[in-house]
């Protein structure tokens, strides 16, 4: 880390996983605990009839979702328990901003998106394997995050990727207005109704 003066800037695309085991959404969960145990993952990304991602399944997803809930694997699709939009980041952003981004979340793995295409994922223990030093920086920066910040200091939120709320289509664009994910169009059309 250059602002830390520890290493090189090291970038999301230097520890992604790729490529990403995937799961169309309407296959069955069954199928997804299949495809962990075989590709020795703990997490699948959800695809939808484009291949674009529209969510992630977690092993804790199906203790949750699914085992604790006795429901039969066979049965329930990926889409029904998956957690979505699938938050993503961009390949060339720099670790500590994804550890950043991470902890303000509350994630612990995020798609990394390079024009539209998934490329791989990356989580925190692939961060924190090459950068072991950042956990005690991203843990206070959480904490001074979690402060609240003037409304003209804040961010603009990140886009997010998945199904607009109102709609139903496909964006790369969604946009939480009133507690919905809503596409562009759609933010523009409820605009004109206030």
């Amino acid at each position: 880390m250059a602002e830390i003066g520890l290493r090189p800037r090291l970038l999301v695309k230097d520890v992604m996983t790729s490529p990403v085991v995937t799961i169309a959404e309407n296959g069955s969960v069954r199928k997804v605990a299949q495809l962990m145990d075989k590709n020795d993952v703990g997490s699948i990304i959800v695809t939808n009839k484009e291949g674009k991602p529209v969510g992630i399944i977690t092993e804790r997803d199906l203790v949750r979702r699914v085992l604790a809930k006795s429901t039969q694997a066979g049965r329930i699709k990926a889409k029904n328990i998956m957690t979505t939009p699938l938050l993503t980041i961009d390949p060339d952003e720099t670790l500590a901003e994804a550890a950043r981004k991470m902890s303000r979340l509350n994630v612990r793995r995020m798609g990394v998106i390079y024009k539209g295409n998934l490329l791989g994922f990356v989580s925190s223990r692939d961060i924190l394997s090459v950068m072991p030093e950042l956990l005690e920086t991203i843990q206070e920066r959480a904490k001074i995050e979690k402060e609240p910040i003037p409304e003209e200091e804040a961010p603009e939120p990140l886009p997010l990727a998945g199904y607009c709320d109102h709609c139903g289509r496909w964006s790369d664009t969604l946009k939480e207005v009133e507690g919905r994910m809503l596409c562009e169009e759609c933010q523009t059309e409820l605009q004109g109704e206030y």
